[in-house]
């Protein structure tokens, strides 16, 4: 018989021991908060490799890609040609974006406003940068091979110029420039794919693009002035003066003007496209006349905001007059 107050052996032989239980509670715990811990992680590096090709910025190059494809499909494009073209805008974009974002890393760290980059803070290493590009270079490939004969040959070449751009700011005046002819074969690859031909079209799409963004980088530069002297990097802005550097600007977008005028006689366009147009030049004026040499306060308004609209209102204009010929 057991004794009152002696352990009952029977019962606690089929309990689990105390320490055991204790590990066992633990062990749950620590589950139970990783799966959380994952989820977060995997969050921050989503919004790591968002931060490094920054989608809004699409704002600035995919009006003028679909411009290209509405006048070369003279209206509403092809629905294969339309896909194909986007996925390889996008391979190209995003690794451009990711392309130039390794390249600065190590100047970001130096540079207090580009310090908190995804790659300079380590949020992002540099090898999943590269894996990145690798995976978005490989979806421009396989695009360029569903749009036809020129987009097989040439986007090489597309893939060239991604690389090589963000590394002249390093060597030269005319680093703007280099960001340019990127931007020159967006609209006249897309008319060349979509056509397979070559001509002056295609050409002034290009040469629009082109000083259209050279001169919007120019802009962008003149803050980085005093850091580019610096840290040896060469700009319009750090070369010669943030005047020089507005100056050419306002030329270059000028040139823009030029360029789409001429493409609208060449293409004999309906009052919509020169509609645009003039849309677009009041739109250039307005973003020239928020920042001077002595006061660049307004700097990411004109850069950002006013390069979005325009691209996104002359898109509009196109497309109508597209459709309604």
């Amino acid at each position: 018989m057991l004794q009152p107050g002696c352990p009952n052996v029977k019962r606690n032989a089929n309990a689990p021991d105390g320490i055991t239980a204790m590990k066992t509670q633990q062990l749950g715990q620590r589950s139970s908060t990783a799966q959380p811990s994952a989820a977060v992680a995997a969050l921050g590096k989503a919004r790591a490799y968002l931060e490094t090709v920054r989608p809004e910025h699409t704002v600035f190059a995919l009006p003028l890609a679909y411009m290209a494809l509405f006048l070369a499909e003279e209206g509403a494009p092809r629905a294969h040609v339309w896909v194909w073209i986007t996925v390889a805008f996008i391979g190209a974009r995003f690794a451009g974006m990711a392309a130039n974002r390794l390249a600065d890393a190590s100047l970001d760290a130096h540079i207090p406003r580009n310090a908190g980059r995804a790659i300079p803070s380590g949020r992002l290493g540099r090898h999943e940068a590269a894996i990145f590009i690798a995976a978005a270079l490989g979806l421009l490939a396989g695009a360029s091979f569903q749009l036809g004969h020129w987009p097989k040959l040439l986007w090489p070449a597309v893939v060239l110029a991604l690389l090589v751009s963000p590394y002249a700011k390093r060597y030269t005046w005319a680093s703007s420039f280099s960001i340019g002819m990127v931007y020159l074969l967006i609209p006249s690859g897309v008319w060349v794919a979509a056509t397979g031909e070559f001509g002056w079209a295609p050409l002034l799409l290009g040469l629009a693009s082109a000083m259209w963004n050279t001169g919007f980088d120019a802009i962008y530069r003149c803050q980085d002035r005093e850091v580019d002297q610096r840290l040896g990097l060469h700009s319009l802005a750090a070369d010669f003066g943030v005047g020089p550097a507005l100056l050419a600007a306002r030329l270059l977008h000028a040139g823009v003007l030029v360029c789409l005028l001429a493409l609208g006689v060449v293409l004999d366009v309906g009052p919509w496209y020169y509609a645009g147009l003039g849309v677009t030049a009041l739109l250039f004026a307005y973003e020239h006349s928020l920042i001077s040499p002595r006061d660049l306060s307004r700097l990411n308004r004109a850069f950002f905001t006013m390069n979005g609209i325009i691209g996104i209102t002359l898109f509009l204009f196109v497309a109508i007059d597209t459709l309604v010929r």
